[in-house]
């Protein structure tokens, strides 16, 4: 089938978050599947050109509504590791330093939205399937369904998939939003279309996509249930409640032909789950690289972006009490929050003498690649985690990860001490309550596992590489999907 994905982001042109990488692994496999699959994303001045091959311009005048005019944009054609893709221009929205974070993101992302599908009417793609991506393309669903449906266009079906609830896409100047990509009158202000349901006078990009898509996933089983509570639902739960026959939740995917331990060009040594002794040369490499201590010690590791949802707290934390218990301890990461940056410079630096701790503030992606081959355990402390990919990396490195139950997380990661699960199936460590004496009873089970139980510990390890952590699984949920959906 022909399918269409439209979304801010796709990794590694123009990359914030997991989103990207979901948008380019589930499109790479579609494709393998034998779909045909295109990609539309913002023409973004910051994006990484040199990761696009054959950019050219396919449209040179698309005119996209804006307030009372409307404006040429130009249209370019290029593939993203082999998925085809269209860039759109959007003038001053699009000629950014960064994807999000400016005072005009609405307007920006409502404007990409209805060139998008200007681009496919007049270019007459009618592709099956339109799949979008999170709040930023939320109005998709209205526009598709509002204004194309009346211009014949009518053979598509619509996905939406949350990949995070905690931004919405909320306006108070709703009727300015609206009306610059033509979409007028009162009508919008209603529970069964856009209005928030928290908030008078206050429209919901998210909201109205759940209302008007013809099915809505989310990126985790567990996530999708706590989505329709009070506590997990941010505002929504009551809508995807009355929504709940076309609300689903599958778990991501990561790309193995980066995420692959037996063909990693970017670690030390190659290992799989036969050879897993090769396993611990990466930790050598890893401690010579950021001058850790060469000890009989564990290494309990972190690679995240620092923000509040990753469990802020608990990662200080975690860097303590795994020295206390004679662990090392990594951290690479950064925060887009400059005082956040500066509070984990200061524990750095407090502990700059200490040869069993290394925090690196930053990213770079060899060194990550290195901490998943080289480390033992590996932290991930959220307090809300719609699916993760950072804990599925672990698993397929044959690192044991340490997580909270919560989101994707508890479908993922399952305790050493589940006797239901069985010998075979648990790899890893988890605790329920983001508190610091359930963190240090998960991180003690874990050392004392690798201490006392080294058989032990590396059948966790090795049951984590056993499962297959790719994306053909959770693309065959979305084609079975897509075709329910074609079939209603």
């Amino acid at each position: 089938m022909y399918i269409v994905m439209i979304s801010p982001e796709i990794a590694p042109v123009a990359k914030v978050g997991g989103l990207a990488d979901v948008v380019l692994g589930l499109s790479k496999q579609l494709m393998q599947m034998g779909h045909d699959v295109d990609v539309i994303v913002p023409m973004y001045s910051c994006m990484r050109y040199d990761k696009i091959e054959g950019l050219h311009e396919v449209y040179e005048q698309l005119w996209t509504p804006h307030f009372n005019e409307w404006r040429p944009e130009k249209v370019f054609e290029g593939r993203v590791e082999g998925v085809k893709t269209y860039f759109i221009t959007g003038g001053n929205y699009t000629d950014r330093d960064r994807v999000y974070g400016y005072d005009d993101d609405l307007f920006r992302f409502v404007y990409f939205s209805r060139a998008a599908l200007e681009f496919m009417q007049k270019t007459e793609k009618r592709p099956e399937i339109i799949h979008c991506h999170d709040w930023a393309t939320g109005l998709v669903p209205v526009l598709y369904y509002d204004i194309y449906n009346a211009l014949g266009w009518d053979n598509s079906r619509v996905v939406f998939t949350i990949h995070n609830n905690e931004c919405q896409g909320l306006c108070w100047y709703g009727d300015k939003l609206l009306g610059m990509v033509g979409l007028h009158g009162g009508q919008y202000y209603t529970p069964d279309r856009l209005k928030d349901g928290s908030h008078n006078n206050c429209i919901n990009l998210m909201r109205g996509a759940i209302v008007y898509s013809n099915f809505v996933t989310t990126v985790s089983p567990t996530f999708a249930g706590e989505m329709k509570t009070p506590g997990g639902g941010r505002g929504l739960d009551g809508l995807l409640n009355k929504y709940s026959d076309k609300l689903g939740g599958i778990i991501n995917g990561i790309d193995t032909s980066i995420w692959d331990p037996e063909k990693d060009d970017r670690i030390a040594h190659n290992y799989n789950a036969e050879t897993f002794v090769e396993k611990y040369k990466n930790k050598y490499a890893l401690r010579e690289w950021l001058q850790l201590a060469d000890a009989w010690k564990p290494i309990v590791s972190v690679v995240t972006r620092l923000t509040h949802q990753k469990g802020l707290d608990l990662i200080k934390r975690a860097i303590y009490s795994t020295l206390e218990k004679e662990g090392q301890f990594i951290l690479l990461g950064e925060s887009p929050d400059a005082a956040v940056n500066g509070d984990f410079w200061r524990i750095k630096n407090e502990l700059k003498d200490c040869p069993d701790v290394h925090i690196w503030i930053g990213y770079h992606e060899d060194l990550a690649h290195l901490i998943y081959a080289g480390s033992d355990m590996f932290l991930v402390p959220s307090l809300f985690e719609p699916c993760g990919l950072t804990q599925l990396i672990s698993l397929r490195y044959g690192t044991v990860p340490i997580v909270r139950k919560t989101g994707g997380l508890a479908d993922t990661v399952f305790d050493a001490g589940d006797v239901e699960k069985g010998e075979d199936k648990v790899n890893g460590f988890v605790f329920d309550a983001a508190t610091p004496a359930e963190l240090d009873n998960a991180l003690w089970r874990g050392i004392r596992c690798w201490f006392e139980k080294p058989e032990d510990f590396n059948r966790i390890a090795t049951n984590g590489m056993a499962y297959d952590w790719s994306w053909k699984n959770p693309a065959c949920d979305y084609e079975n999907i897509y075709n329910y959906i074609k079939a209603k």
